[in-house]
């Protein structure tokens, strides 16, 4: 059964490359979709719950799931906090039947109502247990020999369920096993799951330097060339806030952050505008040189 498509709000500002090379890699792979959910809304994240409490970011994050039931089709997510927001009242609609009969009352003041009985998907765990990482490697046109990869899954994507079938939740694997598959090495990174802080830059941007800069020396200590990730708070915090992070620390980082799917890409020899490197900030170019990518 195809899946329905849930970009969340992020696919439209700070994680548009992720968005682009998703979409381009699954039709690469000929993962079927339904398209996108009709008339998304934003899934809630962290700072909505913080303004209107948890229970009504959660019915806003299962609007969209009642809107993808009423198409018949189970969810797949390319961004870990969407993941997050949508999983986690989906499994609440499963293990507490009070929450779903309070969900269903504020889902009726708009006409909808909700099962529970979708699947939520994150990308990786689509691409790793479900297409294969056999059908990635006859994908691949590019090997990537040569190139160290620190494959960062941040706090939330293996985290939202603590699902052992999708990946270890203190020591993920998943997204190596990905990163192997299209030819590169997947580096021993020890702060794979580490938080980067997620959107604490508006409220404690301290606590983001610190935290972003413990990773980035993890990785380059790894020796890794680039970072890859899923999740567009944690690519953004690793990408964006390099220099700052490089007077504070009395260093200077060029560590190019890359979405999986963009990586993806490259092995897959997809065209430029399938990659969307455009809105890097560190520029990846200088690494992925050999490989054939050009500005």
């Amino acid at each position: 059964m195809a899946y329905i498509y849930y970009p969340g709000c992020a696919s439209e500002a700070t994680g548009k490359s992720n968005h682009i090379s998703f979409e381009a890699v699954a039709h690469a792979l000929g993962l079927e979709l339904a398209g996108e959910i009709p008339d998304w809304n934003c899934c809630g994240a962290t700072l909505v719950a913080n303004a209107i409490g948890d229970f009504a970011q959660m019915a806003l994050a299962c609007r969209n799931l009642a809107l993808a039931e009423k198409k018949g089709h189970d969810i797949i997510v390319a961004c870990s906090s969407c993941y997050l927001n949508l999983a986690w009242p989906n499994e609440l609609m499963r293990i507490n039947p009070e929450f779903g009969k309070k969900l269903n009352e504020a889902l009726g003041a708009a006409n909808l109502s909700y099962s529970g009985k979708l699947k939520i998907k994150h990308v990786v765990d689509v691409l790793a247990n479900e297409i294969g990482v056999e059908r990635i490697k006859e994908r691949t046109i590019k090997p990537l020999n040569g190139l160290k990869v620190a494959c960062y899954s941040g706090c939330q994507t293996v985290r939202a369920l603590r699902r052992p079938d999708f990946d270890d939740v203190e020591y993920p694997q998943v997204m190596g096993r990905i990163v192997e598959a299209v030819g590169a090495e997947a580096v021993d990174f020890p702060l794979a799951a580490r938080c980067c802080g997620g959107s604490q830059q508006f409220a404690n941007p301290e606590l983001i330097y610190d935290l972003t800069g413990k990773v980035l020396d993890s990785a380059a200590a790894a020796g890794a060339d680039v970072i890859v990730t899923t999740c567009p708070m944690c690519a953004m915090n690793t990408d964006v806030f390099q220099e700052k992070i490089g007077k504070l620390n009395k260093k200077k980082y060029k560590m190019p952050v890359l979405f999986l799917t963009q990586l993806m890409g490259v092995a897959f020899d997809l065209k430029p505008k399938d990659l969307a490197f455009g809105y890097n900030i560190v520029s990846p170019y200088g690494k992925l040189k050999k490989y054939g990518v050009k500005k």
